[in-house]
């Protein structure tokens, strides 16, 4: 509000025509005293009543510039920009020279409709003015650099087939309270937020998809929600851990900490926080987890940063525990403010806000790739309607890839702010993610295994993600489609588990549910080697088989006694005599390879089977690909 007096002021104190056509000592002095109660009003922040108050000085007196110019700026004051917009033009038309300052305010408003473009020419025309002070031009020189983006990132995004249309989740999610901060588990069944109970308390509440419709939101179970406010929250993707900002708690290190709780049978425990190696005595908040639970993103002041906030990302260690936070970079993180990071479920696409990128005005919402090095790719402003001249928050997104979730006080708010979903545009969506789930088990007493899960990039090695199953041998794995990936259990004492997603040239809908009996290493086990690969025809073992490979030295080198036989298999096209040669070929490959990496000769043999030992049938092309396989036998331990 006071900028609208300052423009007002301004206004009479440099406007000094005489050709202008608006005379403010002419003003029926009713309509003065309505107008200045009117601007009281809106100094105290009481816009409706101000604006009620400045319509009916306008009614008193028509011509009144003043009043219609001060009603364009408490619209704009209560984002209503339409009726801003209006307002102003209906003032420019009563006297041009008199509100011609007004051209900034108005520029404004008119980005805040969408329209960059003549926004940019309204400010042009503000900056046209020579007599401007060096504020008023520094303002002007702010606005015209947002708006000249604006203008360029639209024509790039320009997308006729795009609507932005929010779609408010509804009664039984949202209230006459504030509602903000949604995460969702991977499967999209349950959605984690916090509420502002009682105008003043925050704590975590939850909805479940059911009968495809949100079920009425409850405060979530167990002992996370207490007196103090909970929030900014993430819950992890396969719903078992909870991530969150607590402030001002007595185990506080600063003045926002991290927290965690996990999922029991008798609800969420109590949070526990992170400590003083992930905390510092500033601020740190807005916690995001990596869908592997491995990598953590956030926003802290702490010393040593660019900016003002920055984010930062600690791993788990192998002993449990978080390493040092690392700062993402001067590629990421400005002089300004970066903060509500949200890792996607592909693990590789960032969203966040910044005060110090180009943008369109305030906090706006960024997108930024890790590279195969762990390298970030530039940030790409997500632009219009998106980001809008005002401050944008935390956004997340599913699974899917184009549904998005964040909080908002439009028009059909129920009450603050509420959650709304949308659909993201399609230049600006991270991979289409599906995931798998099972259980680790001993293959021969069916009891749950903990192991290690791995998901490896077939192509670059790159390890992608590594999760640790539940006690009981559950886990959960995502698989971000676009790419071809090995899919790999480990566990001492047992053989590994080797498996292959071929997404790369397709997009499957599918989810899996894979359940892994794990075998024990003992005399006469065998496994299939699913990532041994050649060409047609040939014995060269292919780049990719490198990561099951190393599997294979690792299981040796581990097990300083252990014998291994390699056995090759093909399908039945072809001669006999030259498939046996060929799969003895490929088996002895196999042994030659783990020669090289200094594993005992003695230790290992090669013999091809031809097709005498198919394990499907050879009529159709899916059961000859089961049938050309390597397997891996053990000799002795």
């Amino acid at each position: 509000m006071k900028r609208l007096i300052i423009f007002l002021c301004s206004c009479l104190i440099l406007q000094t025509s005489p050709a202008q056509q608006y005379d403010p000592s002419k003003v029926k002095a009713k309509a003065q005293k309505i107008f200045t109660d009117g601007l009281i009003r809106a100094q105290n922040s009481n816009f409706t009543e101000a604006a009620d108050l400045l319509k009916q000085a306008i009614a008193i007196d028509t011509n009144y510039v003043d009043a219609i110019l001060s009603l364009a700026g408490v619209y704009g004051q209560i984002k209503n920009h339409d009726l801003s917009v209006t307002f102003y033009e209906k003032a420019f038309s009563k006297d041009t020279a008199y509100t011609k300052l007004y051209k900034l305010p108005y520029s404004i408003n008119l980005a805040g409709q969408g329209q960059f473009q003549k926004a940019l020419n309204a400010v042009n025309e503000y900056l046209s003015n020579p007599r401007l002070g060096e504020t008023s031009r520094k303002a002007g020189e702010f606005r015209k650099k947002s708006f000249e983006f604006a203008v360029a990132l639209d024509k790039k995004n320009a997308d006729k087939n795009y609507t932005f249309a929010p779609k408010n989740l509804g009664d039984k999610v949202n209230s006459t309270e504030s509602e903000y901060f949604p995460s969702l588990t991977i499967d999209g069944k349950e959605l984690v937020f916090t509420r502002r109970v009682k105008g003043y308390n925050e704590d975590f509440f939850s909805s479940h998809w059911e009968n495809n419709e949100w079920s009425n939101a409850a405060p979530l179970g167990g002992n996370v929600n207490t007196e103090l406010n909970e929030g900014a929250q993430m819950i992890s993707l396969d719903g078992q851990w909870l991530v969150f900002t607590g402030c001002n708690r007595n185990d506080g290190w600063g003045s926002c900490d991290i927290y965690i709780s996990y999922l029991t049978p008798q609800g969420w425990s109590e949070a526990i926080n992170l400590g003083g190696k992930v905390n510092s005595d500033q601020w740190d908040s807005q916690p995001s987890l990596s869908p592997d639970k491995r990598d953590l993103y956030f926003a802290s002041r702490r010393f040593g940063g660019y900016g003002g906030s920055d984010i930062y990302v600690t791993h788990t260690l192998p002993n449990g525990k978080w390493s040092e936070p690392e700062n993402l970079g001067p590629e990421i993180n400005t002089k300004g403010d970066e903060s509500c990071p949200f890792i996607h479920a592909d693990n590789q696409t960032l969203y966040f806000t910044s005060t110090g990128l180009q943008g369109y005005g305030e906090d706006d919402l960024f997108l930024t790739k890790k590279g195969p090095k762990g390298d970030w790719s530039i940030p790409e402003n997500l632009g219009f309607p998106i980001n809008t001249i005002h401050k944008e928050g935390t956004l997340f997104i599913a699974a899917d890839a184009k549904t998005a979730y964040y909080s908002s006080d439009r028009s059909d708010s129920k009450g603050g702010l509420d959650i709304y979903s949308f659909e993201l545009r399609e230049n600006i969506r991270p991979s289409k993610t599906l995931w798998v789930k099972g259980k680790v088990f001993d293959k021969n007493t069916t009891k749950g295994l903990p192991s290690a899960v791995e998901l490896i990039d077939l192509n670059s090695k790159q390890l992608l993600s590594k999760v640790q199953t539940d006690e009981q041998g559950n886990y959960l794995i995502t698989l971000p489609v676009g790419k071809d990936y090995i899919f790999n259990v480990n566990r001492k004492g047992y053989l590994f588990y080797s498996d292959n997603f071929f997404f790369s040239q397709h997009s499957p809908d599918s989810i899996y549910e894979k359940n892994i009996p794990l075998q024990p290493i003992e005399t006469n086990a065998s496994i299939i080697l699913k990532n041994i690969f050649f060409d047609v025809n040939k014995f060269d073992l292919k780049p990719e088989s490198e990561s099951e490979l190393v599997k294979m030295v690792q299981l040796l080198n581990d097990n300083p006694t252990l014998k291994i036989q390699i056995n090759g298999h093909t399908d039945s096209v072809g001669k006999a005599a030259d498939n046996l040669k060929l799969s003895d070929n490929r088996a002895q490959a196999v042994v030659n390879y783990l020669i090289s990496k200094n594993i005992s000769p003695q230790r290992l043999s090669a013999k091809g089977f031809g097709a005498t030992q198919p394990i499907a049938t050879n009529k159709t092309e899916e059961g000859k690909a089961l049938n050309r396989r390597t397997e891996m036998k053990v000799v002795s331990q």
